[in-house]
């Protein structure tokens, strides 16, 4: 058993309001730069939907992540040959169209327009070019556009649903959406990481960060051929490559980041988990079926007295282990098993979770229009859901429908519970019942309101103390180092070898 610890996020869809805070709060601090104007680093997609940018989630288009084969996994981008072969051309890379081409308007035409009856009118230029364009895309050009066949009927994950289930989505009685906030997942077994020649990506080994050096960055760009979530970005300026930091200047000063400190729906949770490294490699190449299975058994009990006496003797500081055992992502993921991760099968163990969302279930409108609710089988209702469970399972479970019903069921049961004890339309003992049937007890079912409900700032956001000082006596007097780094480039990025 080799122990180390990963800052881990989880998101409760259920509470996402899709108000794009996060990604302004993002956008202002690390992407306001030329050459990053296309750059989101934090997005919120509307799904079912094409996404950011268009249809990142097809991997026979753009090639990221890993495959399975014979036992063992491999990347779908390149390898030594195809890596040699196309150093300086990557043919599975996203283009500026399946982002968008950024613009800004010209304002200097409203301020000095000459007397005029016409309205003077401030036109598009492109911030790339800087001509005159046409709009046509954006970061979330199919914002709320669920029930539109442009947009939502071009969701890769509907490919295996029936036309009938299909036309779920689009009928307008039963039009409905949710949003998908994404940033870097930090991965465990990170794509990009193993693809890059120059060694410029790295995962940080005290808090499992995964960092673009930009002194060693050579744009190769294989990172984003590599990442299949394309969360990391060419900078067409600098000619590096940049990517979500998880904001670690602000954690390592005992912040939440940006995106999550900012998040109106408080639907962000940050905490330590601690993991087997030495199970990576098998998690990775399970079956579609059993990597969720995997990557749970993957992460380990921080109060365990064994997992803590290892962790220590692995170098991992006790501070560490105190925060793993405060943290709310450990509770939501392994303890409560409600929490799952974003597309599994790319086979980089992403480290951010998601709550999916539970949707109206339970009531919808029966054939003569009329609102009904489901009173005899309350988890039967998961069955006739507007977003069929067949498309929640392949965006959170690699297709496996037993892990997002198992969800769906704790979810559901808790509801009831809290129904019963403050609204009375359900007997407290059918809800204890219900709870026994997912597994829960009524004081579990109470802690997962409280946590997601009710929760403090301190509770959603367990930030360990960083311990940079240990890291980085490693390579350099930790006193020197501090004197020389703040905020930003300490050397000026260029392009060229």
């Amino acid at each position: 058993m080799n122990v180390r610890a990963q800052i881990s996020m989880m998101f409760h869809l259920d509470k996402c309001i899709g108000c794009h805070t996060c990604s302004i709060a993002c956008k202002n601090i690390w992407t306001d730069r030329q050459g990053v104007e296309y750059m989101w680093w934090n997005n919120v997609e509307t799904k079912p939907g094409s996404g950011y940018p268009t249809q990142w989630e097809d991997q026979e288009q753009y090639k990221g992540g890993w495959e399975e084969a014979d036992g063992a996994i491999r990347l779908r981008a390149t390898n030594k040959t195809r890596g040699y072969i196309n150093l300086f051309h990557q043919p599975h890379l996203p283009t500026i169209d399946d982002y968008y081409e950024p613009w800004t308007y010209r304002y200097s035409d409203l301020f000095n327009a000459p007397a005029s009856d016409d309205q003077p009118t401030a036109r598009p230029i492109s911030l790339i070019t800087g001509e005159p364009m046409a709009i046509e895309a954006g970061p979330n050009w199919d914002d709320d556009m669920s029930g539109s066949p442009v947009y939502a009927a071009n969701d890769p994950n509907l490919v295996e649903l029936s036309p009938q289930e299909r036309q779920i989505f689009f009928d307008l009685e039963r039009i409905v959406f949710f949003y998908l906030p994404r940033i870097c997942n930090h991965c465990l077994n990170p794509s990009c990481v193993a693809s890059c020649p120059s060694g410029a990506l790295y995962k940080r080994g005290e808090d499992g960060i995964v960092l673009v050096n930009q002194n060693v960055c050579r744009g190769w760009r294989f990172c984003v051929s590599a990442c299949p979530y394309k969360k990391v970005y060419y900078n067409w300026k600098t000619g590096k490559s940049e990517k979500c930091i998880l904001c670690f200047p602000r954690l390592e000063s005992g912040q939440a980041p940006a995106c999550f400190h900012s998040c109106v729906g408080r639907i962000r949770y940050l905490g330590v988990v601690l993991y087997d490294a030495n199970q990576i490699q098998m998690a990775a190449s399970m079956p579609d079926h059993e990597l969720v299975d995997h990557q749970r058994d993957m992460i380990l009990d921080p109060r365990d007295p064994v997992v803590v006496a290892q962790a220590e003797r692995d170098g991992v500081h006790f501070s560490m282990i105190e925060a793993a055992q405060k943290s709310p992502v450990y509770r939501f993921v392994k303890e409560w098993q409600l929490a799952l991760p974003l597309h599994p099968e790319f086979r980089t163990i992403p480290m951010l979770f998601y709550i999916p969302p539970l949707l109206p279930v339970i009531g919808q409108l029966n054939r003569k229009g009329i609102y009904s609710v489901t009173e005899e089988d309350y988890f039967g209702a998961i069955d006739q859901a507007r977003v069929p469970l067949q498309y929640m399972a392949r965006l959170f479970a690699a297709g496996n429908e037993s892990h997002v019903r198992a969800v769906f069921e704790k979810l559901i049961a808790m509801r009831l519970y809290k129904r019963a004890e403050q609204v009375g339309d359900v007997t407290m003992e059918r809800a204890n019942e219900l709870l026994a049937q997912v597994g829960l007890t009524p004081a579990q079912a109470e802690e997962i309101y409280r946590l997601t409900s009710l929760p403090t700032f301190d509770e959603r956001f367990v930030i360990p103390p960083m311990h940079r000082e240990e890291a980085i006596e490693l390579i350099g007097d930790p006193y020197e180092f501090k004197a020389e780094t703040g905020v930003g480039f300490r050397e000026k990025p260029q392009r060229g070898l």
